[in-house]
């Protein structure tokens, strides 16, 4: 079919094509679920055919709506972050939401532009990666009155819906998991120390001195997590604790990078050093041993923030939800 020499192609012109109602046409752009299968792929074919680009933001001004929803997250690289970002797509694009994404990069003063730029936007809520946020980030969620979520930590106070873990407590349960296999002389690694990491190497240092043992044997660095930067790190403490027995790396990378080096350095794990790493990433069983970790139910959390968004863009009370989704300690080969 030629390309129309003119004008936009509109909803009237797919429901024509198809021939069904524009009401039809757009509920099964906005709400696919709502309509068959075969239907939609007939509308679909149609705008194919026609080359149908949707004018978002007039049915946002027809609407009050954008049925889009900004997603924060804090870095594009780390998997951590992707299996949340699945589970929020796909259970909000089963709503007929579009998942905008935005990169804060760690930085509290990033997501505070990020949310002028996507409330201006007219987004119909916020998903932010933490429960700490700028004064004025603060009195630009409460003025715009959307719903937003704060995920990968807990918070008493929640401003609206708050999906995640105790990292604290987590970290406190990895180090019991050490001290109940009989390590005394344990260290930390961490690296990038945002406020999650701070959380765990305080769990750390909470069960320690509780056990009337030794904090000094920690190390953290600002810089981004890796394997090479885990090997690193691992030689650095070896070096300034040679009496060291075990060690809690603040993420997976770290770990598996630990691992290697001890490796290298023909250190029998976990006769010689004990390894833990956090997350539950796939690296974690893939290698030899397999390493201890604190796992984290990421797709759950993606999942659940996707149904408590829907509930309350479906207009659910607004009265502030907490849901810990809780970890879970896990010791395999490396402890």
């Amino acid at each position: 079919m030629p390309r129309r020499s003119s004008g936009r192609v509109t909803l009237q012109d797919i429901a024509d094509r198809v021939g069904v109602t524009k009401i039809t046409v757009s509920r099964a752009l906005r709400e696919p679920h709502r309509v068959s299968a075969a239907l939609r792929l007939r509308i679909e074919e149609a705008i194919d055919e026609l080359g149908y680009i949707p004018n978002h933001s007039a049915g946002a001004l027809a609407s009050g709506r954008s049925h889009s929803v900004a997603l924060l997250i804090p870095s594009l690289s780390n998997s951590v972050f992707s299996e949340i970002q699945r589970g929020i797509e796909e259970g909000l694009r089963a709503g007929g939401y579009r998942v905008l994404i935005g990169h804060t990069g760690y930085s509290m003063l990033e997501e505070e532009r990020l949310i002028d730029t996507y409330l201006s936007y007219g987004v119909d809520a916020l998903i932010l990666p933490g429960t700490r946020h700028t004064e004025h980030a603060l009195r630009l969620l409460e003025r715009a009155r959307v719903p937003v979520v704060e995920t990968l930590e807990l918070t008493d106070t929640p401003l609206d819906i708050n999906v995640g873990l105790d990292q604290h407590a987590a970290g406190v349960a990895m180090t019991q998991a050490f001290l109940d296999r009989g390590y005394r002389r344990l260290g930390f690694l961490g690296a990038r120390m945002d406020y999650r990491a701070q959380l765990r190497m305080a769990g750390w240092e909470t069960r320690m001195k509780q056990a009337g043992l030794s904090t000094e044997r920690c190390l953290t660095t600002p810089h981004p997590s890796s394997y090479r930067l885990g090997g690193e790190m691992l030689a650095s403490m070896l070096e300034r604790w040679p009496d060291l027995e075990g060690i809690f790396c603040g993420n997976d990378d770290l770990a598996a990078g630990a691992l290697f080096e001890c490796q290298r350095q023909r250190l029998e794990v976990p006769e010689r050093m004990a390894l833990a790493g956090f997350n539950g990433l796939d690296i974690t069983e893939a290698t030899t041993p397999p390493l201890a970790t604190v796992v984290t139910p990421r797709r759950r959390i993606g999942d659940l923030i996707a149904v408590k968004l829907r509930e309350r863009l479906a207009g659910a009370p607004l009265s502030p939800y907490r849901e810990d989704v809780g970890f879970e300690v896990q010791c395999r080969g490396s402890l």
